[in-house]
């Protein structure tokens, strides 16, 4: 994005000032416009923090005094408007201390909102949470084309707190804007300006001319229609909001989720009276931020925080070359290359190349790339049948099949033919990398690069060590990683690494409960009542029967606690082409069955333990053998690798606050076998 503050260029009518007690803020005056521009002290990314709205405040009554034709508020940061609140200033803020605290910012936005001259937002790039309520109190809201909109304050937990429940549904269609809320999608320029969040939607080059309309009254806005109008009465919002509990039931339980319906009750009880909704906004706020799901989640939060610090620094690669443009490998490059990496894949047939270049096109188009961005990414990302970036990439990322004989050949063929000082990283899932490394062309300059499919959707990778591989290859992959906006996990070459370690035993335990008779769908529910993302029979089915199989294989030596056997039916099954849902046919039969979406209402807890105990145990073995440096990875790395249950904080959060899984665990390996004794690793942690 162009630098907006190169877009003035001072004149006589032009003075920008950097008031004294404002380490945030720049004020500047441009005839009879004055501009606020949000520029955070130390950071590259805009923040609502206290110190923001206590000088914004200072800064209001300034401007009210000075009586403009037009305040304008807008961000100096070339990435965006605001990311949001400031997590860190409001995560350990409890009863009426959080009470005080959101009041007192209520109070800055409220006189924004009361002043007696027209106020615009200038909103660009990521414009989310806190940011999105400043935005809000302003009578308009002038966005830069590629803006983004939304409140993501549901993934921690919570909603929005500083004004957003009743100013946005005040604004538009109150149907719509809880949809936002409730699921914390974001709305990007087109549909915000659809929507009528926007009151423009302009290039960078007319804001100015947009300012001067708003200043006019020339800026038209939608009141939300004959929707909005409807649901001021209470009859009207119970009817919605019955629809709505049911949906966010489905998706994410109120057992396990409340501020979805905290919100809707909110929404339902006060939807009609905007000073009530206020109120009631700060009280549900304050409340949800001492709930164990909203602690657990805004953990998460600081947990991606810590993996991208693992990938600071400069990663020094350009191009990128991936071998093997299957799913995965066509994944890898369609991410790398929309990311800004020069991007060349090859493989033995050209259908493949084809397929990538369509696959790339469906994500750049789900990722709500423009035109001419998508058409950027698309020359970054060359099919390259004859293999010439081998010799000139600075990262060969090797994504063949997993057969040790083929990727062996494979190193080969790169020992004459990768440039100096290039990495040569492996994408394998199952094969152990000290059965790689002998054939890698230079020991020092290869490693794990484990993605997770689709790559376009999870973002954790893990950086996978050995013995003979230089810090600077790893320090190099993890910043690549970063680089990429994917999430670095640090591990050690072992069975399966770190993830397929601890999520192995979920679904070979499912599927050895099924050679005992129990229902599938049954198992599912049960996971699912857990908080899993998927059931482990349909994650069998998803991740592909045969791969499972070579998982459990790779993790059927080397390991002091096994996992379930592979039963004889379930290998025949694959041979017979049944492979899952990738082939129509796996331990659900998709031409007549789907798997179940909705939890169990009464779940068996020894179906659960029998699944998630043993995840707990491999998650305890992998910490005290090393595989993950620390707790936190083990946990961020599952959550962010397999969606594992996120309000619990991942598998060791989990078992240290439920207290008496090592109790359990014996009486389960009484009951079912050694694959249930607790890892040795127990007896230190707590």
């Amino acid at each position: 994005m162009t630098d907006v503050l190169d877009e003035i260029t001072p004149d006589e009518t032009t003075t920008a000032t950097h008031p004294p007690e404002a380490e945030n803020w720049r004020r500047e005056e441009r005839g009879g416009t004055i501009t606020l521009w949000l520029d955070c002290a130390d950071t590259g990314t805009n923040v609502i923090s206290e110190a923001v709205l206590r000088e914004l405040d200072t800064l209001l009554d300034e401007v009210k005094e000075a009586r403009p034709d037009v305040l304008a508020i807008r961000s100096a940061k070339p990435g965006g408007f605001a990311a949001g609140a400031d997590i860190e200033g409001f995560a350990d803020l409890r009863g009426e201390e959080a009470v005080a605290m959101l009041r007192q910012g209520h109070a800055v936005l409220d006189k924004l909102d009361a002043l007696p001259f027209p106020t615009v937002a200038v909103v660009h790039g990521a414009t989310l949470g806190g940011g999105f309520e400043l935005a809000l109190a302003c009578d308009h809201r002038i966005g830069i084309d590629g803006v983004k909109l939304g409140f993501p304050e549901i993934q921690l937990g919570l909603h929005p707190g500083l004004g957003g429940t009743f100013r946005l549904t005040g604004l538009i269609d109150p149907v719509e804007a809880m949809q936002m809320m409730l699921t914390g999608r974001s709305a990007h320029d087109s549909k915000a300006r659809k929507l009528g969040i926007l009151d423009a939607l302009v290039p960078e080059r007319h804001v100015d001319a947009a300012i001067a309309a708003a200043a006019a009254g020339r800026l038209d806005h939608d009141a939300g229609g004959l929707r909005a109008s409807a649901m001021r009465t209470r009859a009207a919002r119970s009817l919605a909001a019955t629809r709505m509990r049911s949906e966010s039931e489905k998706k994410a339980p109120r057992v396990n989720y409340p501020a979805p319906f905290a919100l809707i009750d909110l929404w339902e009880d006060h939807g009609g009276d905007a000073a009530e909704m206020q109120s009631a906004e700060i009280a549900s706020f304050a409340e949800l931020l001492g709930s164990t799901t909203s602690q657990n989640l805004v953990r998460v939060f600081f947990l991606r925080q810590k993996l991208k610090s693992a990938g600071k620094g400069e990663d020094g690669i350009d191009h990128v070359h991936v071998i093997g443009a299957g799913a995965m490998g066509a994944e890898i490059a369609a991410w790398s290359a929309m990311q800004g990496k020069y991007v060349t894949i090859e493989d033995l047939e050209l259908a493949p190349l084809g397929k990538t270049i369509r696959r790339a096109t469906e994500i750049y188009e789900r990722k709500h790339l423009s035109g001419i961005e998508s058409r950027d990414a698309l020359d970054r990302l060359v099919p390259d049948p004859d293999g010439l970036g081998r010799s000139r990439a600075d990262l060969v990322i090797e994504a063949a099949p997993e057969k040790l004989e083929i990727k062996e050949s494979i190193y080969g063929e790169l020992t004459d033919s990768m440039k100096a000082g290039a990495i040569l990283a492996t994408n394998t899932s199952s094969l152990p990398l000290s059965a790689l490394v002998d054939a890698a062309p230079d020991p020092g300059l290869f490693a794990g690069l484990h993605f997770f499919n689709p790559v376009s959707k999870m973002p954790l990778v893990e950086v996978v060590s050995h013995d003979m591989a230089s810090d600077r290859t790893l320090d190099r992959l993890a910043a690549f990683t970063t680089g990429i906006d994917r999430l670095p996990a640090r591990v050690q070459d072992y069975p399966g690494f770190l993830v397929n370690r601890v999520l192995a035993p979920y679904m070979m335990e499912a599927i050895l409960m099924l050679d005992e008779g129990h229902d599938k769908a049954e198992i599912d529910r049960a996971a699912l009542a857990f908080g899993m993302p998927l059931g482990p029979v349909t994650l069998a089915d998803r991740v592909g029967l045969d791969i499972c199989i070579e998982v459990a294989q790779s993790l059927a030596k080397g390991l002091d606690v096994p996992v379930a056997d592979t039963p004889q039916w379930l290998i025949d099954k694959v041979e017979s082409g049944e492979t899952g849902r990738k082939s129509g046919k796996g331990l659900y039969d998709y031409s007549t069955e789907e798997p179940p979406e909705e939890p169990a209402d009464d779940p068996d807890q020894s179906t659960i333990d029998r699944l998630i105990l043993p995840m707990c145990n491999a998650a305890v073995e992998c910490l005290r053998k090393g595989i993950a440096p620390d707790a936190d990875t083990v946990d961020a790395a599952m959550i962010f690798g397999t969606g594992w249950a996120p309000f619990r904080g991942g598998p060791l959060t989990y078992a240290r606050v439920r207290r008496d899984v090592l109790d359990a665990l014996r009486r389960l390996e009484e009951k079912h076998g050694p694959r249930f004794a607790p890892d040795a690793g127990w007896d230190s942690f707590g």
